[in-house]
């Protein structure tokens, strides 16, 4: 089982990466899921998992809503059609079930494993400032959105203009998560089918 949940990696040449679906993050809070709707007539659950392996969402601990007043202790059953089927303690009938449908299962970003080289988690990179080669600062990471093709980076301008990037080596040659920032060589044009797809997520 890989421990890791929603790492970004960056491509390297020639290749897609190795990436996987952006995670939503709020005051050091980590969405691992969102509760779909009910499974059954006993309180099971449909949950649309944000991790790596879909059955990791249950591998870190209890769940939280995001104003903390829910905690969520799920019990894997299985995975179908891309949703994860899950029990939740003390939710034992349907109706109960129904009623947590949109609900987002969060977890403490400091319950996180830590990453290997070159792999980050989608809320250590949202915020840090972008500079070019010559140390320029070219603006700050907005998102990072995965197009099926590979992840590109978000960058909003000082002029609120918004630029998009493929997350790859080449554009990013360096990460500084100490110093809180991003380096980046721009492509001479900006692929105006990748901006246009990435906008469509």
């Amino acid at each position: 089982m890989d421990p890791r949940k929603k790492l970004k990696k960056r491509a390297s040449d020639n290749t897609n990466g190795d990436s996987t679906l952006s995670m939503h993050t709020s005051r050091k809070l980590v969405c691992l899921g969102i509760i779909l709707g009910a499974h059954g007539i006993r309180g099971s659950v449909r949950i649309k998992s944000f991790t790596a392996n879909p059955r990791d969402i249950a591998s870190y601990g209890p769940l939280r809503s995001q104003d903390g007043k829910q905690n969520f202790n799920i019990t894997i059953r299985g995975v179908s059609r891309g949703a994860v089927l899950a029990e939740i303690t003390e939710i034992t009938h349907r109706d109960l079930a129904e009623q947590l449908a949109g609900t987002k299962l969060f977890i403490e970003r400091e319950s996180l494993p830590p990453t290997k080289d070159d792999e980050f988690y989608h809320t250590d990179l949202i915020g840090l400032i972008v500079r070019t080669l010559n140390g320029e600062e070219f603006g700050k990471i907005k998102n990072i959105l995965d197009n099926g093709a590979g992840d590109i980076i978000e960058v909003q301008r000082s002029d609120a203009q918004t630029v998009f990037f493929p997350f790859t080596r080449e554009v990013v040659p360096n990460i500084d998560l100490s110093k809180g920032f991003m380096t980046i060589a721009p492509p001479s044009e900006t692929d105006a089918t990748l901006v246009e797809e990435a906008e469509q997520l």
